[in-house]
């Protein structure tokens, strides 16, 4: 086997796991810290800290129930990224490359979607978080959208196994 065909599915592994460890560690603080980041949503979907542009201001959420329903949500979907991410993480020190690069594929289209269609599209512009000096995530959001995009490029690399049309389990 050429070393090409043994790294390439190592890095996949490793940067699968990287992804996976931090939104599991995401999750974590989200649930065991639930209020930091429910008064971050409650003020981004308020929008309370934006120029209070009269032509936007309808767009604000401000009944707190409705408020924390989307970060119990936004959290779940975290969660549900994270165990797909470990698993695919778990396939990948398995040698079970296939499904390994299918899963892992699957858990980092859904931190691209939460983090891109979430955090920067829908919080970002619809709810102007970039407005805001206080409760501005988009920085953040667009690491995590960029490393999962880079991640999701090494697990797609053609590794030279696929020339046999199986993976090779040693």
């Amino acid at each position: 086997m050429a070393p090409t065909s043994r790294t390439l599915p190592l890095a996949a592994g490793l940067l699968t796991g990287t992804a996976a460890l931090y939104i599991t560690l995401v999750a974590l603080g989200n649930i065991t810290d639930f209020g930091t980041n429910q008064q971050f949503v409650r003020h981004v979907l308020a929008m309370d800290t934006t120029f209070k542009d009269e032509d936007l201001m309808w767009r604000a959420i401000t009944t707190e129930w409705l408020q924390d329903a989307a970060y119990v949500l936004i959290i779940v979907w975290e969660s549900a990224a994270a165990l797909v991410l470990l698993y695919g993480t778990w396939l990948w020190f398995r040698h079970d490359h296939p499904r390994a690069r299918r899963f892992s594929t699957y858990g980092l289209l859904m931190l691209m979607l939460l983090f891109g269609a979430g955090f920067i599209a829908i919080g970002g512009e619809w709810f102007a978080m970039w407005q805001s000096d206080t409760w501005n995530g988009l920085d953040a959001a667009t690491r995590v959208f960029l490393l999962s995009g880079v991640v999701l490029l090494v697990n797609h690399l053609p590794s030279g196994q696929e020339r046999d049309g199986a993976t090779r389990r040693p």
